[in-house]
């Protein structure tokens, strides 16, 4: 899956994608941290899929992003 796909509009609820998405893309990052960021890229595309927009989701996305930062540090700088 490209990281520049978006998820797509579901037409029960006619939900747009989430802005905060442009955030977990990852096609920039050189292949070795892209393993890392590709599934918390797909697993925020899930979640503005599947649960309908609000300061819930807002948070859970935050604190993925926030995880995301985070693992792709780890991969950088493993042991610190």
């Amino acid at each position: 899956m490209s990281d520049q796909t978006k998820p797509s509009l579901d037409p029960a609820t006619a939900q747009a994608p989430d802005r905060m998405l442009k955030w977990f893309t990852y096609s920039h990052l050189p292949p070795h941290l892209q393993e890392i960021s590709r599934p918390f890229s797909v697993h925020a595309a899930m979640m503005v899929d599947s649960i309908v927009a609000g300061p819930e989701r807002t948070v859970a996305l935050r604190k993925l992003l926030e995880s995301k930062d985070a693992a792709v540090r780890a991969k950088l700088n493993p042991g610190a």
